[in-house]
């Protein structure tokens, strides 16, 4: 009796460990073979990893003097799969295969032409990409999704742009309307070494435009007003510290902006919102500053009419530079991280602006 009951629990034992979890998934590598109902031969691709953070791998291979062909592996997380291709590194401009599968089952694959930020400026069906007929397909195998496709050319564009959809957010007929990204990277990948690395066109001049005018116009230029407004009672120190910070950020600003002009020259990006509230912040910034030189004195009858015009000023200088730093973070796509801590900072400053205007209230 004891043995037939070690036996029964021992073939138990067994049988546990011989299925495999239910929610297993199989990961792809530049190792496995791929088994793919594809238009075109798979078998001599040549294989590497480009976004290790979505695991995703690319195949590919030139056929031909005028033929690539492309097989993109990714985890299957229920959204869309896109890879495009860039002649500067950035999203717009780009041309992108996006493919996916919806809940019914259906797969679908299109080209898309990015045009702008905006959703109805990406356009489905169009690009700059010469796509074989009938050589595009996804399928979902394994978990993962296989994005296929085959291009006429004689060298696909070396900026290569990755991309992965909202969770459960396809593109619908009849617009097939192209959601906002879940996450992207921008890539350069050289065909014949085969080595991909994550890069940012121009990202030291992106950062010292970015950071440059966050400081400048969107943090001294406010805590400078918040000096001349607040601490008056500390004659002349106010006005020389109030001086002093608002020269510095004005200097700042002008390098920020210049750095702005260079940037939208070599990306040729389409900026001209926010192009025209930097200009505008700029000759805002230029009137204060030729302002300062033309201050009657303080017995003056005019001081008040200067007075109110330095203080509109400087306020409505202050409202449209918080305003572009925002826009300027949301053109850059550095998410939600980089506006939470500028807001932080922002707030920070405006409940310090109210408690001091409770105690001058209070004061006088």
């Amino acid at each position: 009796m004891k043995l037939s009951l070690i036996s029964i629990i021992f073939i138990f034992a067994l049988q546990a460990l011989s299925v495999p979890p239910v929610n297993s998934q199989q990961t792809d590598s530049c190792s496995s073979r791929l088994n793919l109902d594809v238009p075109f031969d798979t078998s001599s691709l040549n294989c590497l990893s480009v976004w290790s953070s979505h695991d995703f791998i690319l195949r590919y291979v030139q056929t031909s003097s005028n033929l690539w062909s492309f097989v993109l592996s990714a985890p299957d997380t229920n959204s869309f799969v896109a890879m495009g291709f860039s002649s500067n590194g950035m999203m717009v401009g780009s041309s992108a295969m996006v493919g996916w599968i919806s809940t019914d089952g259906t797969a679908t694959i299109k080209q898309y032409f990015l045009g702008g930020t905006r959703s109805n400026l990406v356009l489905p069906d169009q690009g700059n990409l010469t796509v074989v007929n009938n050589s595009s397909s996804i399928t979902s195998q394994s978990s993962r999704l296989y994005l296929a496709f085959q291009l006429n050319t004689s060298q696909p564009l070396s900026r290569v742009l990755y991309s992965v959809g909202q969770i459960g957010v396809y593109p619908t007929s009849p617009g097939y309307a192209l959601a906002e990204h879940r996450d992207k990277v921008s890539t350069s990948l050289n065909y014949f070494t085969g080595k991909s690395a994550a890069k940012s066109p121009h990202s030291r001049l992106r950062k010292s435009h970015g950071i440059l005018n966050m400081l400048s116009w969107g943090l001294l230029m406010i805590i400078g007003a918040i000096v001349a407004r607040y601490f008056k009672q500390w004659d002349p120190i106010w006005f020389y510290s109030h001086a002093v910070i608002q020269s510095c950020a004005f200097i700042l600003g002008l390098s920020g902006i210049i750095c702005g002009f260079v940037l939208e020259d070599r990306l040729k990006a389409d900026v001209s919102t926010h192009k025209g509230l930097g200009i505008f912040i700029l000759v805002l910034g230029c009137l204060q500053v030729m302002a300062l030189f033309a201050r009657p004195g303080k017995e003056s009858k005019l001081r008040k009419f200067w007075n109110w015009y330095h203080y509109s000023a400087g306020r409505i200088l202050n409202v449209f530079a918080i305003a572009n730093v925002f826009y300027g973070i949301h053109l850059g796509e550095k998410g939600k991280g980089w506006n939470v801590g500028y807001g932080v900072v922002i707030a920070i400053l405006v409940l310090v602006s109210f408690i001091l205007e409770l105690k001058m209230w209070r004061r006088n």
